[in-house]
């Protein structure tokens, strides 16, 4: 579950939303891409080495185990239909070997519910397939900036302010008082911001037991009303997205 920080309460940075502010992708940074050998697949690798992201590809499920082993991969991204052996007990050894190494997986619509039994928190994240490359990519730059030192805890979407040290959230100026789980879940939004976001991640990320569909609806409509309606565009069947 993210950080909660009430308003006016100081609270440690929220690492998913800090990370989608910065700036750019550290070059060092090792992504193992553990995807079957598609057109797509080839466009998310391209799309990242041309950010100067250092990516290893592999593309049956007999070596991911190994390469996490050899590589120390900054993040893993892992389909879990990928040929081999069975993906999901390849998951949880990975998160039992490493468990600094936070995993994107990539599944398709009939696994999700399976799967998110597996992701841990916010350390882990899912895409459902087919996906867009440029969301794929997207998800992967964010993930990255988990470890990294951010001095910045002043977020900024449009015209909606964040300080993430203090708690306190502002709109267009003027100072906005948010119950604990209203800045949780503004924060989740803002981890992917121009992103869709489905209620079942923002119950994931926002409650520390299983929320209904109807509850994060519930809750959004509170926020809603506190930093304005046109901030948070309802995607029919899909989920929700913070925009500028």
């Amino acid at each position: 579950m993210l950080p909660v920080a009430p308003p006016g309460g100081a609270s440690s940075p929220a690492p998913t939303v800090l990370s989608a502010l910065r700036a750019s992708v550290p070059p060092n940074d090792h992504v193992l891409l553990a995807l079957p050998p598609t057109a797509a697949s080839a466009s998310v690798l391209r799309s990242l080495r041309s950010d100067g992201v250092t990516v290893s590809p592999v593309s049956d499920g007999i070596g991911v185990l190994d390469a996490v082993r050899s590589r120390d991969p900054a993040l893993l991204v892992l389909d879990v239909e990928l040929p081999g052996p069975d993906q999901a007990a390849v998951l949880a050894a990975v998160q039992s070997e490493a468990p600094n190494v936070p995993v994107i997986a990539v599944t398709p619509r009939d696994r999700r519910a399976a799967l998110l039994g597996q992701l841990r928190g916010d350390r882990d994240d899912y895409v459902v397939r087919p996906f867009a490359v440029d969301e794929l990519a997207a998800r992967i730059r964010l993930r990255l900036q988990l470890g990294q030192v951010v001095e910045n805890t002043v977020l900024r979407r449009g015209e909606l302010t964040v300080d993430t040290e203090f708690g306190e959230v502002s709109v267009d100026g003027q100072a906005v008082s948010l119950s604990p789980t209203e800045y949780a879940l503004l924060m989740a939004l803002l981890g992917a911001p121009g992103h869709v976001v489905p209620p079942d991640r923002l119950a994931r990320e926002v409650w520390s037991e299983p929320a209904s569909a109807n509850l994060v609806q519930v809750y959004i409509s509170y926020l809603r009303r506190k930093i304005g309606p046109e901030r948070i565009r309802t995607v029919r069947g899909e989920g929700y997205v913070l925009e500028a």
